[in-house]
């Protein structure tokens, strides 16, 4: 019965059937007998995955990533989604196609979630349309890392990035699938590795001790600024001072001892200062020679931390190529090892395929065998009935007829006396007897039918027909017991019974004209 269906706003409509040359993508339609329905969502999902891989240095880390992935729905709407971030790139544009042909994506992704043999909205058909995508950023991504070293990933992010989506894409096209939105994560070291941790204790280091150097340089710089700018005062403030004594000694009055005050004032300045100035000199050196060891101190200091450091970077480097070299044979084998096992599993899958076939073929044929044996069998059985039939009339009419003969023949003794004869039966009975009795001693029996079998020599003889009717009879009883003797044939008695009887008549007669 026909019916109109209508999708949700997130939702599609897969038609299958009558009237349709493959699939038919829309939002609503009228769907007739002998067509299939199947509603499935266009929302994307975000797959989250913390991705292992290796370098082409035998480095593993850590990638995190997520990626929002859906059915490509920009076809259909006419607003083509571009990848954020990633306008501008050509390759990863999204592409124009016509609506329900062969390139549609809506119309792969539909075949997609047949594939699945679930419904779409079930957690088998999202788990199998996970697995898929899961499947190939997993795959390709391993793939791409395993061609670049880690110091190209960490240069060229932004071209990583691209190749990245340029290789995703071109698989998630197949099944009707596009990248929406996708996000890549600072790298981390992978369990047992401390190759991102060394990287970043020994930048931390050296950006604590140029911070130190740097630290103590503007200390050393301050303090000798600060010297140079005191003496420079202190030289200022004596010769503000010196000139004011001059002054007062210009006046007349005790110009002497001003000037002698003067000079003595002056080489007391002049002494003070000097003092003051090897004082200051003296103890800028020796703050600069402090701050020099103090310097020297913590150089050495440092210099034996990146010493250590490097040594130990050095022993955890060579403990991790060690370690990554076995993983990575583990990897290798391990990779062999699946590659074998798809290989084996897809080759069982033909196997199995081809062998269903065979026997799907193997089957129709015995079945057009069995129903052309049957119709055979139908056939000849119904000639049979009909040969059958044919026959059982036959014997009817044949039982009638002889049921007629028995009739004629006063019975069934008579019917099988005639049959007898017809067929010849006692010629072969006696052709047989002479065969078998050739070449033995036969038992041989005398009759004597004559005038003398037992009658006296003076007594009448009867008329002659009588005498010939007596001489038969007298012989067939002889002749009939050694059939039997021979043969174990016993003749019907009707006969003899007849016989006897008009023999019997005969003698009685005879007897009486005698007397």
């Amino acid at each position: 019965m026909a019916s109109y269906r209508i999708a949700a706003p997130d939702e599609y409509l897969a038609i299958t059937g009558m009237g349709i040359k493959n699939v038919k993508i829309c939002k609503a339609a009228w769907v007739w007998p002998f067509q299939r329905c199947m509603r499935f969502s266009v929302q994307p999902h975000d797959y989250a995955m913390n991705l292992q891989a290796m370098t082409k240095e035998k480095l593993q880390f850590l990638l995190p990533v997520v990626f929002t992935v859906g059915p490509d729905v920009g076809s259909r709407t006419g607003n083509p989604i571009p990848i954020p971030g990633l306008e501008d790139d050509p390759d990863l544009a999204p592409r124009q196609t016509q609506e329900n042909g062969d390139d549609d994506p809506l119309k792969k992704y539909a075949i997609l979630l047949a594939d699945s043999r679930t419904s779409p909205k079930s957690d088998n058909s999202r788990q199998f349309v996970e697995n898929i995508v899961k499947g190939i950023i997993e795959g390709e991504t391993r793939v791409l890392v395993s061609s670049m070293t880690m110091e190209e990933i960490f240069s060229e992010r932004e071209v990583f990035k691209r190749r990245i989506f340029r290789i995703i894409k071109s698989e998630l096209d197949q099944f009707g699938l596009r990248i929406y939105n996708a996000n890549i994560k600072e790298l981390k070291d992978a369990p047992g590795s401390v190759y991102f941790e060394s990287l970043s204790r020994k930048a931390h280091e050296g950006a604590t001790n140029q911070a130190r150097i740097d630290v103590a340089e503007a200390q050393l710089r301050g303090n000798v600024g600060e010297a140079q700018r005191k003496g420079e005062q202190e030289r200022e403030i004596a010769k503000i001072h010196a000139e004011t004594a001059v002054r007062k000694t210009e006046r007349d009055i005790e110009r002497a001892q001003a000037e002698a005050i003067l000079e003595t004032r002056k080489t007391e300045l002049n002494r003070d200062v000097e003092i003051a100035r090897i004082a200051a000199t003296r103890q800028t050196e020796a703050q600069d020679e402090e701050l020099k060891r103090e310097v020297e101190k913590k150089r050495a200091a440092a210099e034996i931390e990146r010493l250590r450091a490097k040594e130990v970077v050095k022993a955890t480097i060579e403990r991790e190529a060690k370690q990554q070299a076995a993983d990575a044979l583990a990897y290798e084998i391990e990779a062999a090892a699946k590659a074998n096992y798809e290989k084996e599993k897809q080759e069982a899958e033909a196997l199995a395929y081809r062998q269903r076939a065979d026997v799907e073929v193997a089957a129709y044929r015995t079945k057009q065998e069995a129903d052309a044996w049957a119709y055979a069998t139908l056939t000849k059985a119904d000639a049979e009935l009909q040969r059958t039939l044919k026959e059982a009339q036959g014997l009817a009419a044949k039982a009638e007829a002889l049921a007629k003969m028995r009739d004629a023949f006063g019975g069934p003794a008579g019917l099988l006396q005639y049959m007898m004869i017809e067929k010849g039966t006692y010629i072969h009975l006696a052709k047989a007897n002479a065969d078998a009795v050739r070449g033995m001693q036969p038992k041989i029996s005398i009759w004597n039918t004559g005038a003398e079998a037992g009658e006296a020599s003076g007594s009448g003889n009867p008329p002659n027909g009588v005498a010939a009717l007596r001489n038969v009879y007298q012989m067939l009883p002889p002749l009939m017991t050694t059939i039997n003797e021979q043969t174990g044939i016993s003749l019907p008695e009707w006969q003899f019974g007849r016989l006897a009887t008009n023999m019997s008549e005969v003698e009685r007669a005879k007897a009486a004209a005698a007397k």
